[in-house]
């Protein structure tokens, strides 16, 4: 068929297939051939000109789409008694979207001309073209709290669980949201002072059984003191934020830069785009574009939103949930590059040499506007030969330069040598009501290391710039490992049968020949732990000290500035190093930078440290219902109180404690971290291959206790070593011990 369609039909196929919108993917679906595509072209040059669609690179899209996260006003209910709200931001030609709001038990009551934060799904239906869910009601900012609901004969107290928390708060009857006595709820204020002087609430969500997984990240976010609430004022000042426009920035909209991020992101801080470098003097080189979001626009210097987010440091990750350094205004919607809609970056242009070396660079402050959103499955299948409806059109223009670009900066990695860990990353994947659905090893794609490689190189052009304009920030430091740790290491290495030289100046390099020698055996994993031991914890400064791990001499944090408040102190740095506004670091700024370097390094170990907390009590809820249940594993740490071991199928760690490893007594050598039994003299020892039994799993506490069935393929015997778990051997030997200290004593005392 070689008819030409008309535009409405035009504009349909677009609308229903928004990835496939080049002029061949339209003339293929309607079957244009020959020179009845010049036609088409004219038609779609007219649509253009209407304003109905607009051209990028070589596709045609529909600009009337939503971002995922908007702030919508509300309209009021229909006849029908739905609830419809419209957005606030809209850049479309096309009349404005209606949305139908679908509330959730909980959600407080929305009336007309209310302002809200909603997260958007694109419907077809004829009355309206999105299906919006509440995440807040912008202008307000109800205190929130987490306790332990009492029911009583008319509604009830919620208990807070807050070491800090002297009162309770008390709660309706039409506000209980059918909470039952001794659950876990979260609740939000709901009025001034009831009766006895105490606070009103309205439970808001039922999390069940304290000790339940879905109520587990909670625990950690009081437990470890992570800020979860944001103050009224912070709240407002991020509500009040408009989108930045073009003044005073560089017009990026035209370049192709995509998001490449998890299935399940909750923001976009972070967009590329390469092409192959047209300059004769550099062939086979590349153009790389890092275009970050332009956080340090919307939190000025000293506004409540930036004291706030010092304050937090970071935001912290859960598998079911976030504590967001920024307000969801910002996070979610103004600083996200999500697909279609113009957002504030910072960019870097970096030209690579055909080996991947960087030949120079330069910063940006722009608006973009992202063709896609992807994330690294679909990437990498499409590069793999598997390209879906998004990537398809991609693959050519956009994909294939990436990875051509990707593959010189593998070349510049391997000359540079950094540290090359192999420890696979847990993931814990949950059901909708909470419970632990599986727990996996993340996959490392190539799309990943792309992504991480671009984002390395764009630190370091960060850093570069700010020390040759003698602009101050914060470095990310990594010290080289301490002499005794290293000693540690090669005394590791040497008794699993490999070496690490001593007599040289440490480079990763050496690191790296030990694991590469150690891959593929059984002693890959112990290698890889102990070599990730001995390093030191990185950390954030003023002083130039270089990164060890990455092996670079500069390096600095720019890429995240959504979620580290490092990154945003850089951002402020490069707009004072090149003039671009009053809104980058101040004098004061750079006299407190070692503090700040300080409190976002304990920031960012709090929330290390809550995370792993929130993985341990996972597992063991996980694994609570296979007590009993045998399973293989790896000694991974020796105490003097038992013996660690990491699972292979979940890669939980559990304790062996003393009293699990046999009738005998051990013996705890620090030095060597091994244990030695009293009787037998058998060795336990880093590394070693072990059967065990599942004892106990504790959910609230996130302890695995086990039982020791075998060492090395060896069976050991149960049973306690001596009653009330005394051992006589242990006895004997002090007796023996004492004995010959008096024997040499006394032979001292008559020569």
């Amino acid at each position: 068929m070689n008819k030409i369609p008309s535009k409405a039909e035009i504009l349909e196929w677009i609308e229903q297939n928004p990835t496939l919108t080049a002029k061949r993917d339209i003339a293929k679906a309607f079957g244009i051939k020959g020179s009845a595509r010049i036609d088409l072209k004219q038609l779609l040059k007219e649509l253009q000109a209407e304003g109905h669609l607009e051209k990028r690179k070589k596709s045609y899209q529909d600009p009337d789409r939503l971002p995922p996260v908007s702030v919508l006003v509300v309209t009021g209910p229909d006849s029908q008694g739905d609830l419809f709200a419209k957005p606030m931001e809209w850049h479309g030609e096309a009349r404005e979207p209606n949305v139908l709001l679908i509330p959730k038990a909980g959600d407080p009551a929305l009336g007309e001309g209310d302002r809200i934060l909603a997260r958007l799904t694109l419907v077809k239906d004829d009355t309206h073209a999105y299906e919006g869910r509440l995440i807040r009601r912008i202008g307000t900012n109800p205190k929130k709290l987490l306790g332990v609901f009492r029911k009583r004969s008319e509604g009830g107290r919620i208990v807070p669980i807050d070491k800090g928390a002297d009162r309770e708060w008390t709660v309706a009857e039409g506000d209980i949201n059918g909470a039952k006595d001794g659950e876990l709820v979260e609740a939000e204020q709901a009025g001034p002072k009831g009766r006895m002087g105490l606070p009103k609430a309205r439970i808001t969500d039922r999390l069940g059984d304290p000790s339940a997984p879905k109520a587990v990240s909670l625990i950690a976010i009081h437990q470890h003191g992570i800020p979860d609430a944001f103050p009224d004022d912070v709240v407002a000042q991020a509500d009040a934020a408009t989108p930045a426009g073009l003044e005073g920035r560089e017009d990026l909209q035209e370049l192709p830069l995509i998001t490449i991020d998890p299935s399940d992101a909750r923001d976009h801080d972070d967009a590329c785009y390469a092409h192959a470098d047209d300059d004769p003097k550099n062939e086979g080189g590349h153009v790389v574009w890092v275009a970050i979001a332009d956080v340090a626009a919307y939190v000025t210097p000293d506004s409540a939103l930036d004291r706030e987010a010092r304050k937090r440091g970071n935001s912290t990750y859960f598998p079911d949930r976030v504590v967001p350094m920024l307000p969801d205004r910002l996070s979610g919607d103004l600083c996200s590059l999500h697909e279609g809609v113009p957002r504030a970056c910072i960019a870097v242009r970096m030209v690579l040499d055909a080996k991947g070396n960087k030949l120079s660079h330069t910063f940006h402050r722009g608006l973009m506007r992202s063709p896609a959103s992807l994330h690294y499955e679909e990437v990498q299948d499409a590069i793999d030969g598997r390209p879906n409806e998004r990537t398809k059109p991609l693959l050519e223009p956009v994909l294939e330069p990436l990875y051509a670009a990707y593959a010189a900066l593998k070349l510049a990695r391997a000359e540079r040598q950094p540290l090359d860990l192999d420890l696979p990353e847990r993931r814990v994947e949950l059901a909708e009501d909470g419970t632990v659905k599986s727990i996996n090893f993340k996959d490392r794609l190539d799309a990943h290391r792309l992504i991480e490689e671009f984002m390395v190189l764009a630190n370091v052009a960060a850093a570069e710039t700010l020390l040759a304009k003698k602009v101050p920030l914060l470095y990310r430091i990594h010290e080289e490992p301490s002499p005794d740790k290293l000693e540690s290491l090669r005394e590791t290495a040497q008794a699993s049968g490999f070496t690490l030289a001593k007599g040289q100046v440490l480079q990763t390099r050496h690191l790296n020949k030990l694991l590469n020698d150690a891959a593929g055996t059984d002693e890959a994993e112990l290698i890889n732990l102990s070599t990730l031991r001995s390093m030191t914890q990185a950390y954030y400064g003023p002083a130039h000290i270089g990164h060890f791990g990455l092996a670079l001499r500069s390096y600095a944090h720019f890429t995240s500035p959504i979620r580290r408040y490092a990154d945003l102190i850089v951002h402020r740095a490069l707009i004072t190093a090149h003039g671009w506004g009053k809104d980058g670091l101040r004098p004061e700024d750079f006299e407190s930078l070692e503090q700040t370097g300080a409190h976002i390094s304990d920031t960012e170990r709090r929330s290390m440290v809550a995370e792993r907390d929130t993985t341990d009590r996972y597992l063991a809820a996980y694994l609570s219902e296979r007590v009993g249940n045998e399973f293989t594993g790896r000694i991974s740490g020796i105490a003097r109180f038992g013996v660690f071991v990491k699972l292979d199928e979940t890669g939980a760690d559990g304790l062996l404690p003393m009293r699990a490893l046999g009738r005998e007594y051990f013996h705890h050598d620090a030095e060597t971290q091994t244990l030695r039994g009293s009787d037998t003299g058998m060795i336990i020892s880093l590394g070693q291959r072990v059967k065990v039994r599942l004892a106990e799993a504790v959910p609230v506490t996130g302890g695995i206790s086990l039982e020791l069935l075998e060492l090395e393929d060896q069976k050991i015997k149960q049973g306690s070593r001596s009653p009330a778990g005394r051992n006589p051997r242990r006895k004997s030997n002090k007796a023996k011990r004492k004995k010959d200290k008096i024997k040499r004593k006394v032979s001292r005392t008559r020569r």
